[in-house]
């Protein structure tokens, strides 16, 4: 072999063991001979003194330099061959590179395309590589790519990583335990995944972190205590998981530590003393836990601390008088939703740097500092929901004067609370970035600014709720960027300004009870962005302006009640074809109702009470089948009760009183219930349910002669009847055997509003039932999901498992029960099939419509393998919603169809989600389908049936012979409504030694609710505490008060005695009451 290459070979073995004379020197020399010149070889000779350790003569350096040639040729002789085809680059982390790449199977854009051999490791997207130690990995940056999947164990092979940012991509699973190998690791960013688990114990291997960002995850269990050992941790950002347990005290070994965040996570306890250890920490974010007590004083001491955020805890204690001396760096404090009094201290204002200062909610008292204008960043003040004011002086609202000097402020809450006296007109001279402006809810008297109007970038006014008196200035209308005035309840006068319909872009005006007077301006018409309006209880006069009615944009409600208006109800109503809540009532509207009206098909509230509307209730109204509420009691309306109404799934309050109506009243659908419906002052009435205690009607008999022929006939054509029909019953009992055979027969094949579709038509559209496309596996078979080619629409194709015992029946049972329902929460079957494979076995399946967004069992219990349709964090009106729909559907089976259908399996399973997260009940393959008289007779009969249900679900009585019953699937649903709100399961390992969900939601009623509900209820989806604030305002206290109604009601559905539970009819009405209440109670606070 020449000695050059063997030379060359021995410099790159010598260069993986970090040799000194030895690596420098025979490389220099290598290169000077290459050059073959012997005064290069002396120059390079002429090496810097902390390359080799002793100076060389120029020949002993050649006799060194000859010496090392000799020595790698008798040291490689005997592996020349192998020398040659050698490589020097290092396989291993290229292997675990492809091995990383290969548990990633989603890459939407590409991002590991050229993860190949076409292109050498070092260079592909992500990865950067040592300078030092060539081929050896030191980053993994893969952030912001979309990528899918699990993070491979190979990772820890990549022993050379400095730093792994994963970043906002869909990763799940467990952090793999193998990153503990990475001891030269310095930066690991994982945040925005779905990573699961506990954080792995041997972390502390890599003892030279500097930074974890695990933020926006599903990673639980209490705080790994042992994170403490990686002393050279800068930042830890463990927020947005479901952490729970207590802050380890040992964090304060982390006396390096700079940027500490916890929030959105279960956390409880105090905060430890024992962070007073970190005297460097600079960023200090624990929101949204459960955290109590006081926070220690310490805290408030660290100069460098610039982020200071314990917003949503139950933390108390008052602010140190000195705060703004001890925090000169402070930038941010978020302090709102806790339990801290005291005053707002004076030296606040050296605090020179603050941007945003943030304590709503809270039980702060005293008045405001007079100096705060001192803080010429301040952007940010937030101190409503408090007790501040001193109600005795007329000068509680002076600090305004301060603030002009703050040129940066932006927002501006201090609603709710108890300040009293005249609004300054210094208001005017606040600065024009200001966007909010609210003082609702206060005891503000005087009038309203007239420069007002200079602040021309306010996009939200809210006054509601005060003493303010005179004239709506008219300079309001200069506002070109008002998105919401609210200047409800005060005791303004006076008219509407026409200037108002200046505001193109607002969105919300509410001007109700107060004293406003005159008539409605036409020029609100021009508001073509409003999507509530809200004139309710003012004297207003004259006709309703076709204008205002033409406002398509209305969505939320058009309120005009309480007020002296007259003239008809104009024809352009018929515009809104997306309002929700119409109240016109108490004025003096004469005239039709518009047939138009019918054209607001979104609409779920109308109140036209209390005017002079005559004529019949028209045909029209028909399609407006959302809604839920429905008032046109004392009017001057006649004719008949329209039957449609009958037909309203929704339906639960219609007050039809006082009117001229006659007739008899509907007994189905709402008139079923006496307390859904008032009938009252309609003389001319009859008939209707027993609980409406009206007289019955009088049927006009006909007395007319029956002919001796026709009394003979009669009984002849019966006969025949009777004998065709047995003969046609003969003929379908043969050929059943032969039919039960056919090769595409369904179930559901002879009505015609099904489709027909045979084994070959699903075994293609399931791509041969193939396991990708498997969607979940139950009692009787698997679901799939299906692309119905010859119409292209997504299906889920349940598979019955034939084999299975009670399968078949199972079949059976659930086309029975399945055909004749209809309801907007009940899954839609599309058709069934039973025929033959292509073994000539027999085949069953049903097709439904697909829910793309699973079931509530995957929502409230994520699976660690499972796929993810969106963030899994429902919301409080997620859940109500939703409980709604599942109560729908079971009222519907139970009280609005014949046979009634008690489902026996509800569970959160069997709730599906469609696109719009609306809920469908679905799986009747057990459930049980009665008369009405044979459900009387079988309540009284024991039973020997096997238990119905599932575990923790079933109804207890079921487990003593009672026979199923409709009260068993109350109890199913009482159980379901609460694990929704808790996130429990009734089989939650907790659950030992005689406790259940049941009790432990009422041992917690009324005052503990808050400690056993779901955190995740409570929390915004926008994880910016600022926005926290601006759109809850008032959250813990008062959405309290929802979920105590709504844990109550579970508990009442879920007793022990089947007596003692609701009716679902009882259940829809008590849910609509808690929605109607939280939409009134943030209606209110948006205002």
């Amino acid at each position: 072999m020449d000695v050059i290459e063997v030379f060359k070979h021995y410099c790159w073995y010598m260069l993986d063991y970090k040799s000194s004379i030895v690596i420098i020197l025979p490389v220099k020399l290598y290169i000077a001979y290459v050059k073959g010149s012997l005064s290069t070889i002396k120059s390079t000779m002429e090496l810097p003194s902390h390359a080799i350790c002793t100076q060389f003569s120029f020949k002993q350096l050649i006799c060194l330099f000859c010496f090392i040639c000799m020595f790698s040729l008798s040291s490689f002789k005997s592996d020349s061959a192998a020398l040659v085809t050698a490589s020097p680059v290092n396989e291993s982390d290229r292997f675990a590179l492809l091995a990383i790449k290969s548990q990633i199977p989603d890459d939407p854009l590409g991002a590991l395309t050229l993860w190949n051999d076409s292109l050498h490791h070092c260079n592909w997207q992500g990865i950067t590589c040592s300078r030092r130690h060539r081929e050896r990995v030191t980053v993994l940056d893969l952030q912001n790519k979309e990528l899918g999947g699990t993070v491979s164990p190979y990772i820890g092979n990549l022993t050379f990583l400095k730093e792994i940012t994963l970043t906002k991509n869909n990763f799940h699973g467990e952090i793999p335990k193998e990153i503990g190998r990475l001891f030269r690791l310095q930066k690991l960013h994982l945040d925005n995944n779905s990573f699961e688990g506990e954080i792995p114990s041997n972390i502390t291997y890599c003892s030279d972190l500097r930074q974890i960002n695990l933020v926006d995850n599903k990673l639980s269990g209490s705080i790994f205590a042992g994170i403490s050992s990686l002393s050279k941790l800068l930042i830890l950002s463990l927020a947005k998981n479901n952490f729970s347990g207590r802050i380890p005290p040992s964090l304060g070994n982390l006396t390096s530590l700079t940027d500490l965040s916890l929030a959105y996570n279960h956390l409880e306890g105090n905060i430890p003393d024992d962070l007073c250890s970190i005297r460097s920490l600079s960023f200090f974010q624990i929101g949204i836990n459960n955290l109590t007590g006081k926070i220690p004083s310490c805290l408030f001491n660290y100069s460098s601390m610039y982020r200071f955020a314990c917003t949503g805890n139950r933390l108390e204690g008052s602010l140190p008088p000195n705060i703004g001396l001890t925090l000169p760096n402070l930038k941010n404090m978020f302090l709102g939703g806790n339990k801290f009094s005291g005053h707002i201290p004076v030296s606040l204002s050296n605090a020179t740097r603050l941007e945003v200062f943030d304590i709503a909610l809270n039980a702060f008292t005293g008045s405001v500092p007079s100096d705060l204008g001192k803080l010429q960043a301040l952007r940010w003040l937030g101190f409503g929901v408090n007790q501040i004011g001193t109600q005795q002086g007329g000068d509680d609202l002076n600090f305004i004067n301060s603030l002009t000097n703050c040129s940066n402020l932006e927002y501006l809450d201090f609603s709710e609370n108890v300040l009293k006296g005249p609004l300054p007109d210094s208001i005017s001279n606040l600065s024009t970035t200001i966007r909010l402006l609210n003082m609702q809810q206060n005891s503000i008297y005087g009038s309203i600014p007239v420069g007002i109007g200079n602040l021309v970038n306010i996009e939200k006014i809210s006054f509601y709720i005060n003493n303010f008196s005179g004239a709506i200035p008219t300079s309001i209308g200069k506002l070109n960027q008002l998105r919401e005035l609210y200047l409800g309840k005060n005791l303004l006068s006076g008219q509407i300004p026409s200037s108002l319909g200046n505001l193109t872009q607002l969105t919300t005006l509410s001007l109700s009870e107060n004293n406003l007077s005159g008539s409605i301006p036409p020029t609100l018409g021009n508001c073509q962005n409003l999507e509530q309006l809200d004139l309710s209880a003012n004297n207003l006069v004259g006709t309703i302006p076709k204008q205002v009615v033409s406002i398509s944009s209305l969505s939320t409600g058009l309120f005009l009640s309480q007020n002296s208006l007259t003239g008809s109800l104009p024809l352009e109503v018929g515009n809104l074809t997306n309002i929700m809540e119409l109240v016109i009532s108490d004025n003096q509207l004469s005239g039709h109702i518009p047939k138009l009206l019918g054209d607001c098909l979104n609409l779920n509230l109308l109140y036209m009470d209390g005017n002079f509307l005559e004529g019949e209730i028209p045909k029209s109204l028909i399609t407006l089948k959302g809604l839920v509420s429905l008032d046109i009691s004392r009017n001057k309306l006649s004719g008949k009760i329209p039957k449609y109404f009958e037909q309203f799934p929704n339906l639960n309050y219609l007050n039809l009183s006082f009117n001229l109506l006659e007739g008899q009243v509907p007994l189905n659908g709402v008139f079923a219930n006496a307390s859904f419906v008032s009938v009252d002052g309609n003389p001319n009435l009859c008939g209707g349910i027993e609980g409406l205690k009206l007289s019955p009607c009088i049927q006009k008999e006909t007395k007319k002669k029956t002919s001796l022929s026709f009394k003979v006939i009669i009984p002849i054509i019966v006969g025949s009847v009777c004998l065709l029909l047995s003969l046609l019953f003969f003929l379908v009992v043969c050929r059943k055997k032969v039919l039960n055979k056919a090769q595409s027969s369904t179930t559901f094949s002879n009505i015609p509003s099904y489709m027909r579709v045979s084994y070959m038509e699903l075994l293609r559209a399931t791509n041969g039932f193939s396991v990708d496309y498997l969607i979940g596996v139950g009692s009787y078979g698997s679901v799939f999901k299906g692309i119905l080619q010859d119409i292209n629409q997504t299906v889920a194709v349940k598979v019955i498992n034939l084999q299975q015992e009670g399968a078949s029946k199972s079949f059976i049972t659930e086309c029975n029960a399945l055909r004749h329902l209809r309801h907007r929460n009940l899954l839609k079957i599309k058709t069934a099939c039973s025929s033959v494979d292509l073994l000539g076995n027999d085949f069953r399946a049903l097709v439904f419509e697909f829910m793309p967004y699973g079931s509530l069992e995957e929502w409230l219990h994520p699976r660690v393998n499972g796929q993810q349709h969106g963030p899994r964090n429902l919301s409080f009106i997620q859940r109500l919603n939703i409980a709604i729909d599942v109560a729908s559907a079971l009222e519907y089976l139970h009280h609005r169809c014949q046979p009634c259908v008690v489902h026996c399996d509800l569970k959160p399973s069997n709730v599906l989600l469609d696109e719009d997260m609306t809920a469908r009940v679905a799986d009747f393959g057990i459930a049980k389908l009665f008369s009405a008289a044979s459900y009387d007779s079988a309540q009284s009969q024991p039973s020997s049936e096997v238990i119905r249900g599932s575990i923790g679900y079933v109804a207890p009585e079921y487990g003593m012979g009672v026979k199923v019953s409709m009260q068993g699937d109350v109890f199913s649903y009482g159980i379901l409504l609460l694990e929704m709100f808790t996130r429990k399961r009734p089989t939650d390992d907790m659950f030992l030694n005689g406790l259940s969900l049941h009790n432990y939601a009422e041992m917690a009623l009324p005052n503990q609710v808050m400690g056993i509900v779901d955190p995740l209820v409570v929390l915004l989806e926008d994880t910016n505490e600022i926005s926290n604030i601006v759109e809850q305002n008032n959250t813990r206290a008062r959405l309290e008060e929802c979920l105590v109604s709504a844990i109550t009601l579970g508990v009442t559905c879920s007793a022990e005695v089947p007596a003692e539970r609701m009716t679902m009819s009882v259940v829809v009405s008590e849910l609509l009451h808690i929605k109607k209440h939280y939409q009134t109670i943030f209606r209110s606070i948006s205002e």
